[in-house]
């Protein structure tokens, strides 16, 4: 049988051919386009003999001897490159955005650089429009139009509200670069008010409804930090806005993600705070939380913790304490916690907001829902949740996601928020195994696919850049995909029980632990989960058989009770 090696080729050729502009651009970067006897190492794997290809947006490794040993790694995926040379031969070291690393041997010190230099360029392509997603052809059945399964409309009518509307005040990004072009605000506020606020907002991301709590109809609501400025300066419309929000007689709080510092140093800037005379109703509370860059470093020791498999368990601890990690999602996820007791247990609404409203408050406002609604604890109500609260919100992915841990080019904007949010809630799920109806398996797809994908979802820093770039024509949607019922099926947790109740997680240092599936992935085995997995799905199949089992023979033993009363042979 052929190696697919060569069908992918085979389909490259073809779709290069048709976009001519795109394979000159390719083929100044391909310094060497195919190399035999690359030999393949990776962790916990015997080394592979093979053909490595290299096309426009895929590095291929097919062995000749079985035909069924390959790899398959995007450029976009590579972190760094690392070169040595052992004699006539090339060692390089590919480390990647999802932490996995590997290393080729190549024969020839020419052609080992020749290979390095075309990855290193393709792996850093600009625009976004050279990216793979662009060029990715789905070979499945589009059951559903990914870019279309969580409009904000849909999502409005679930609210059943008559105290909110649909804004599209920002319908050409102008009011708002970062902001959707439809946004849920308060009925009484019109769009000349949410013009003024938004001139007063930091990036112009004036207050807008994250969610509503469905039993005492509370609101969580975002927005960046005012530009008070030294002279505290005020803004009327901006004020009436937010105390639209409220419930008659009720106050609101502001969490604030800056410390108190932080916030009066914005002020010399430009920025600045909610004053308790200027909001009398609001309640401002300092919850500091650390920037992407802070996050950046944290990760990086993380992961070199993680990878030092020599070292003692007493020095591992040690060295996992200090990097740090843990403690972000310790306060990240307390956050989140004091959020939803505001909506839940005080009745009161909230406005989340750091500087920009970009990374901390996104994933603040997020965790909250989590905890208090169980819809977004179900697969569709949890990419709803990301549709909404990240990408529509304007979460920076191709800013924060274009450098991982490995990265030695450092980059100020990446950074790690929206994996820290996934961590978040992988320590939920390990806290309420049974009321999450998705498995860690699609959390980690869901951190894959930010970093490099065959899919346009995750593409751009904002709505805005998604449709200059027109990412929803030219690319496939990774929902298209997932929602499939072949695919959907791997992602489910067979202990899932539906909870309705809210569900309040443990931040105590023992309840908090390493998501070692995702960060040690690469050098540890994975049949400690996977035989569990797949003992508790046989034992579900079981039970059901039985459960389906002991009704027939109910159901046959009233027939025959009934049958032996008309039959006089017992009495009722």
């Amino acid at each position: 049988m052929r190696s697919k090696l060569w069908d992918v080729c085979a389909i490259w050729s073809e779709m290069d051919s048709e976009k001519e502009f795109h394979t000159m651009e390719f083929v100044d970067f391909i310094r060497i386009p195919k190399v035999d006897d690359v030999v393949l190492h990776r962790h916990g794997y015997q080394p592979v003999s093979g053909t490595l290809c290299l096309t426009g947006h895929h590095m291929i490794l097919s062995s000749r001897q079985t035909n069924s040993e390959e790899l398959w790694l995007q450029h976009n995926n590579v972190d760094s490159l690392e070169k040595k040379f052992v004699g006539s031969t090339g060692q390089l070291t590919v480390k990647c955005k999802d932490f996995r690393i590997i290393r080729l041997d190549i024969h020839g010190m020419d052609e080992c650089i020749k290979v390095a230099e075309t990855i290193e360029s393709l792996s850093s392509l600009e625009p976004v429009t050279l990216t793979y997603p662009f060029f990715y052809r789905s070979t499945f059945d589009e059951l559903e139009d990914g870019w279309h399964a969580f409009l904000p409309e849909n999502e409005f009518a679930r609210l059943a509200s008559d105290d909110w509307r649909i804004s599209y005040v920002n319908k050409n990004f102008q009011v708002c670069p970062s902001y959707p072009p439809a946004v849920i605000v308060p009925k009484s506020i019109d769009d000349d008010t949410l013009v003024q606020s938004a001139a007063f907002r930091y990036g112009g991301r004036f207050p807008i409804l994250s969610y509503m709590h469905t039993a005492q109809k509370t609101v969580i609501l975002r927005s960046s930090q005012p530009l008070t400025g030294t002279n505290t300066k005020r803004c009327k419309d901006d004020e009436r806005l937010l105390n639209a929000a409220l419930s008659v007689g009720k106050r609101g709080y502001i969490i604030d993600t800056r410390s108190m510092n932080g916030a009066m140093a914005a002020r010399t800037k430009g920025g600045g705070f909610e004053t308790e005379v200027n909001y009398p109703q609001w309640r401002r509370v300092n919850k500091p939380l650390d920037k992407p860059s802070i996050l950046q470093e944290s990760l990086c020791k993380l992961l070199e913790a993680c990878m030092d498999t020599g070292c003692s368990a007493d020095k591992w601890i040690s060295r996992l304490t200090n990097c740090g990690w843990l403690h972000h999602v310790k306060e990240t996820l307390t956050t989140a916690c004091l959020v939803a007791q505001c909506v839940d247990r005080e009745n009161s609404a909230v406005l989340v907001h750091g500087s920009e409203g970009l990374d901390a408050s996104l994933q603040v406002t997020s965790l909250a829902q989590v905890i208090l609604d169980a819809d977004c604890r179900t697969v569709r109500g949890f990419e709803a949740l990301i549709e909404r609260e990240w990408i529509q919100a304007g979460h920076p992915f191709l800013s924060r996601c274009s450098k991982s841990v490995f990265s030695q080019n450092k980059n100020k904007y990446a950074g790690p928020v929206y994996l820290l949010f996934l961590d978040c809630v992988w320590q939920i799920f390990q806290q309420f195994p049974c009321s999450f109806e998705f498995s860690e398996k699609f959390l980690i797809m869901l951190f894959e696919n930010a970093y490099a994908s065959r899919f346009g979802t995750f593409l751009c820093n904002n709505e805005n850049e998604r449709k200059m770039a027109r990412v929803s024509e030219k690319t496939v949607s990774l929902w298209t995909y997932v929602n499939r019922p072949q695919i959907l099926q791997t992602f489910f947790n067979p202990l899932y029980q539906p909870n309705q109740q809210v569900i309040w997680p443990s931040v105590a240092p023992q309840s908090l632990a390493l998501w070692s599936s995702l960060y040690m992935r690469w050098t540890m085995s994975d049949t400690a989960t996977s035989i569990p997995t797949q003992v508790i799905t046989d034992i579900k199949q079981s039970d059901k058989e039985l459960r389906l089992k002991v009704n027939e023979l109910r159901r046959q033993l009233g027939d025959l009770q009934k049958e032996a009363l008309e039959k006089g042979l017992i009495s009722d």
